[in-house]
């Protein structure tokens, strides 16, 4: 992360005589403070009677009093000296210093700092200096509140976006800090890195920047000293503004001369900024673009680019000449799961007109999004919302979905896709029950909705179309109902009701075209149908079980076998929605190009989005049988003394009789083998077995499937048709 901030070779340092003055700091920082008179602060291996000497400056003394206190204990001497231990605290001002163990010089403005040390001799309470928004953590720190000058060890503090420590600090009056050893990263481990910048000596100025001599990188505590400068400059910014975009000149064969992205960046604010960019060519091709970028933590996050182009090849009034306008959108928007526990939104947009990826001049370079883009065929974008009502069933989700071809500029549009879903509810289930479950309490429903709107056409006639002519657009309701009871209190019986009802806004009669020698679409009808159909079913289930305890001939670790056996029979029915009073069907008679007469039948809504109601009468019996098979054996080794193995973990035959059906009633017989060799390996079979017999047509000279079911031909249950 460190390498996000540049460093930068100041190789002009000489040319200024105040940074030449801060190197010089750097080269011969002082060490401590080792005296005090009155308000003059003298360095050490200098004469305090030298300090004495000389002319002393008027002593204007503090701008405010000195605020202490301290959790433990405070001692004051004849020397005017204080000694604050415990959780000890010092104001002055915006300036405020904490540490565990403070010595404070009554008659002058000098504090000293330290960490303490508990029974086993561990470090604690470190001085922590706080002046304004800016604070840092020391071992030790020796200040003045006068001169606004300190001392301080290894100290420890924020820059950007990157920490800074160092093991000997100058703090002067004007919040410079010179140090020495010091060292940069952006490790969130900042005590101990894995990686930093080594200063030898830096000058460090809060919120605006760093200023090193020699520095070298170390990783995992490993110097690696052929990778240094001789000097470094860190800078820093706390907010970001707005600035000219400079443009990129250039020469393209076709449409000569340029100036491109350029333009003006706005720093909006902190949540979002926008980059406005054009280009222009000299025969007279021009581009707009607007770029932004947003976040909000916790919130969303999301970019968004749109550009205009209008090209023009060629010299006016000449064959070749061509005038283009093409536009494209790229929006990307995301939310975070925790902005709002029952609204989602989610964006991922990706649309152009097809010849704008290839008249922009970025698709003629390998490499660039641009030309990446041009060797797309598709496109596709999707917009989505989904909202949940809390303590309500109801939810709603809604999505956009555009999908592009390129090469022959065709375009699929679904703009709304709306579903409505209602969870399952209980309507007649008391509030406040007393006493017992009453049976139609347990009658249960639900809800799903659908409204659908869609277009297949071309780019340039998509905004030119009728939406009622053009657009397919229908809606679906489906409202299940059931319920489970039990029966002698061992059999279950579950009836249900399905209803479901399609809105169309059209219906296609058909007729035979002699030409094409078959029936095609000759009326659309436009208006308001419903076409509805509904089922019902009951099912009856449940378990027996059955148990062997083998012979004790045949040995002890076998304890027990246990078989499961899960029959069900489900008994459904399904009105004939093809008959006439309903409409849904209509019957055809013509005559084909031989002269003889056919018939036939079709739904004028057959194509339409969610279906047509069903053809004929259905009233059908099915049959499930499930079984498991178990073993339960002696185990020493183990302490619970058995285990269960698993024999066959589900055994399983279905098929179906139609009653309604003229001919061939019977289904075919699926069968379903699940075998647990261990918990990592599992085998499945399936197979499906045709349950009719087959004979030899001598007038079509073919075999075909003969109406007699195989067990009265004395064939057995089935053939195998196929397995898997």
């Amino acid at each position: 992360m460190f390498l996000k901030y540049k460093c930068l070779i100041i190789l002009l340092l000489f040319l200024t005589g105040n940074m030449m003055t801060e190197a010089q700091e750097l080269i011969a920082p002082t060490d401590t403070v080792t005296a005090v008179v009155g308000d003059t602060v003298v360095p050490a291996g200098q004469d305090s009677v030298l300090a004495l000497d000389s002319v002393p400056k008027k002593q204007t003394g503090l701008d405010a009093p000195v605020s202490y206190q301290a959790k433990d204990s405070i001692i004051m001497t004849g020397a005017n000296w204080a000694y604050l231990f415990g959780e000890s605290d010092v104001k002055y001002q915006q300036i405020e210093l904490q540490s565990e163990k403070i010595e404070m010089n009554m008659d002058s403005s000098l504090v000293y700092a330290t960490f303490g040390l508990d029974s086993i001799g561990e470090e604690f309470g470190y001085p922590l200096f706080k002046d304004g928004d800016q604070q840092y953590e020391s071992k030790t720190m020796r200040y003045n509140f006068g001169t606004k000058k300190g001392y301080i060890t290894d100290v420890i503090t924020q820059q950007g976006e990157g920490y800074v420590t160092a093991g000997r600090t100058k703090k002067m009056d004007n919040d410079v800090l010179n140090m020495v050893g010091g060292r940069y990263t952006t490790c969130d481990e900042h005590d101990h890195p894995h990686f930093y910048i080594q200063m030898t000596k830096a000058k460090v100025r809060p919120k605006k920047n760093i200023v090193t001599g020699p520095v070298y990188m170390v990783f995992e505590d490993v110097p690696l000293y052929p990778i240094g400068l001789p000097f470094c400059f860190f800078p820093f910014s706390s907010s970001y503004s707005s600035g000219i975009i400079m443009p990129t000149f250039g020469d393209e064969s076709s449409r000569g001369f340029y100036l491109r992205d350029g333009g003006y960046y706005f720093a909006l604010s902190d949540y979002m900024d926008l980059a406005l960019t054009g280009e222009i060519y000299t025969k007279g091709s021009w581009g707009l673009s607007a770029r932004s970028s947003y976040r909000k933590r916790y919130k969303f996050s999301g970019s968004f680019n749109a550009s205009y182009l209008v090209t023009r090849l060629g010299d006016k009034g000449l064959p070749d000449y061509s005038l283009s306008k093409d536009f494209k959108l790229n929006w990307t928007h995301s939310q975070d799961p925790k902005a709002n526990p029952y609204r989602t939104f989610s964006a991922s947009v990706n649309f152009a007109t097809s010849s704008y990826d290839r008249n922009n001049l970025n698709s003629f370079y390998p490499g660039s999004q641009g030309f990446a883009d041009a060797n797309q065929n598709t496109k596709g974008s999707s917009i989505s919302i989904t909202q949940r009502f809390p303590n309500n069933p109801f939810s709603l989700s809604a999505t956009m979905n555009v999908n592009q071809r390129s090469k022959d500029s065709t375009i699929s549009l679904t703009l709304p896709d709306i579903t409505i879903t209602m969870s399952r509810i209980f309507p007649f289930k008391r509030k406040n029950a007393v006493g017992k479950e009453r049976w139609y309490e347990k009658i249960s429903m639900s809800y799903n909705g659908y409204l659908r709107n869609s277009i297949d056409t071309k780019e340039d006639k998509l905004f030119k179309s009728s939406l009622v002519k053009d657009w397919r657009n229908a809606m679906q309701h489906q409202i299940p109902v059931s319920a489970t009871f039990s029966l002698f209190k061992y059999l279950n019986i579950s009836p249900s009701f399905n209803y479901t009802e399609r809105w169309y806004t059209n219906k296609v009669e058909k007729a035979y075209d002699m030409q094409k020698k078959q029936v095609v679409a000759r009326d659309t009808t436009y208006g308001f149908y419903r076409v509805f159909d509904y089922s019902t079913s009951v099912s009856a289930s449940t378990t027996l079980y059955g148990f062997y305890k083998p012979l004790p001939f045949l040995g002890d670790k076998i304890k027990m076998i246990r078989h499961r056996f899960e029959p069900s029979v489900t008994l459904s029915y399904t009105p004939d929605f093809g008959a006439s009073k309903y409409g849904f069907w209509k019957d055809l008679m013509y005559e084909d190009q031989y002269g003889q007469t056919q018939y036939t039948s079709y739904s004028p809504f057959e194509n339409g989005m969610f279906g047509t109601a069903p053809n004929g009468k259905s009233g059908s019996l099915s049959f499930q049988l499930d079984n498991n098979l178990e073993m339960k054996i002696k185990l020493d080794r183990d302490s619970t003394g058995e285990r269960k193995i698993s024999l066959i973990d589900k055994l399983s035959l279905g098929m179906s009789y139609n009653m309604a059906a003229d001919s061939f009633k019977w289904s075919d017989l699926s069968v379903g083998l699940r075998l647990k060799f261990s918990k990592s390996y599992t085998l499945n079979l399936n197979g499906t077995f045709d349950t009719y017999t087959y004979g030899y047509d001598e007038a079509t000279k073919t075999v075909r499937r003969l109406d007699i079911p195989r067990w009265q031909a004395g064939k057995g249950l089935g053939r195998l048709r196929q397995t898997g």
